[in-house]
């Protein structure tokens, strides 16, 4: 027997004979607009392979009538912004750093460039804000060992601190303890001197301090104030590369100290490194 449609009473459209709960599924065509659709979207789909770069091939890819290339809208758009960029990178690498702070125009745009380039390459170490932390020193507030002013900051930049640049700058501090050079006694005492230098009510012991007088003062200097030719940091102040602590500052004085700071000269352009340079020097808190 030949099973007869049914149509539905209300649409008026045939079932398909399928039904769920009482719930019958129309036989409806589909709707001429999705044929549309898919005829437009060959058609885009044909001229565009023919007009524009499509299918990969062997050796290259089809180029399209049009000859549009991609890369060539980016190296355009590239130089476009290098061209609009040049008109304060020039100023930036034409004239001595001291004369980019007075200029306030193109201290705006390196407080609002230098951002992203300090994030990207030196956050990691230093921190968003320059405070540093364990290992890595305040460069926002604390005293440079190299020194402060912008072309000083610059050339640590460009060759870093113990790094593989042949014109690095070098600091090491000695292993008092692991090299024998001071009892364990004499480094207990010392400890405690250096940890008064940065409190005016702290007691000072003669002995202890001709200790550090004839050991560490060669290169933290008589008033422990740190000498930039050497990179030895300032004992006076607040500000702790490796901790201010009693454990750390024994630490660095038994074990001695050697940090490292890559150089960027070969990582960024003459023009960053300025750039990274003249931030810095901005963001930094005045050190009485």
């Amino acid at each position: 027997m030949s099973h007869q449609p049914e149509r539905d009473p209300v649409s008026g459209q045939i079932t398909t004979g399928h039904e769920w709960n009482g719930i019958k599924e129309l036989n409806s065509p589909v709707p001429k607009v999705v044929f549309a659709a898919l005829v437009l979207g060959a058609i885009y789909l044909v001229i565009s392979t023919i007009l524009l770069p499509a299918w990969p091939g062997i050796t290259g890819y089809t180029r399209g009538l049009l000859g549009v290339d991609q890369r060539d809208t980016v190296n355009r758009e590239v130089e476009q912004a290098r061209m609009a960029r040049s008109q304060w990178t020039d100023l930036i690498n034409g004239q001595p750093l001291e004369e980019s702070l007075a200029d306030s125009a193109l201290m705006d745009i390196v407080r609002e460039t230098g951002s992203t380039l300090f994030i990207d390459n030196c956050a990691a170490c230093h921190g968003t804000e320059g405070t540093g932390g364990p290992g890595f020193p305040d460069i926002a507030e604390g005293r440079l060992a190299w020194g402060d002013d912008v072309e000083t900051i610059h050339e640590t930049i460009r060759v870093g601190i113990n790094s593989s640049h042949p014109e690095t700058r070098f600091a090491q501090m000695l292993a008092f303890g692991r090299d024998g050079m001071l009892p364990r006694a004499d480094i207990v005492a010392l400890t405690g001197h250096v940890l008064g230098l940065s409190d005016p009510q702290a007691q000072t012991d003669p002995a202890v301090a001709e200790t550090f007088a004839f050991n560490c003062a060669s290169c933290h200097g008589e008033d422990a104030r740190g000498v930039t030719d050497f990179g030895a940091p300032d004992l006076t102040d607040p500000y702790w590369t490796f901790g201010g602590d009693r454990d750390a500052v024994f630490s660095s004085i038994f074990n001695g100290r050697a940090g490292h700071m890559p150089h960027w000269e070969d990582r960024l352009s003459e023009t960053e490194t300025r750039l990274l340079a003249l931030y810095v020097h901005d963001m930094r808190t005045p050190v009485q």
